[in-house]
């Protein structure tokens, strides 16, 4: 049985964590470090709602590379956003650039994974929940 209550909130909890991304990019100097952070972060709460939809326990770990193993062994689509997984998981405890095209990169790795993520609820007939 599907799990869309748990999915809701990791899914609000990550919608809010790349939208802070975008937002703090209008701010001068920009927070590269926490720009990144956020990224990192959305990125890790959709691995987590997924594990949580299919009823899998959630580990306590920031690891984007062991949660998107144990995603692809849900559903092998998941491979598809292994690149992003590898960019954006060290963001979680620290920051590898400090530049401008970082903080660009981790935000466009987020947008592709949610992206990729809104695709997979369309093919799973999820449409209660919506992501703006």
């Amino acid at each position: 049985m599907r799990n869309t209550k748990d999915l809701k909130e990791w899914l609000s909890i990550a919608k809010s964590d790349l939208d802070s991304s975008s937002y703090l990019t209008h701010m001068k100097p920009f927070p590269t470090a926490i720009i990144c952070y956020h990224s990192q972060q959305c990125v890790e709460k959709l691995l987590k709602g997924f594990l949580a939809l299919n009823g899998r326990p959630v580990p306590k770990t920031h690891n984007l590379l062991m949660l998107h193993k144990s995603c692809c062994r849900l559903d092998e689509e998941f491979s598809l956003i292994l690149e992003q997984c590898v960019q954006l998981n060290g963001y979680a405890t620290n920051i590898r650039y400090p530049y401008f095209e970082a903080l660009i990169m981790a935000i466009q790795h987020a947008q592709k994974v949610m992206g990729f993520y809104n695709e997979k609820l369309n093919k799973l007939n999820i449409h209660e929940i919506v992501i703006d």
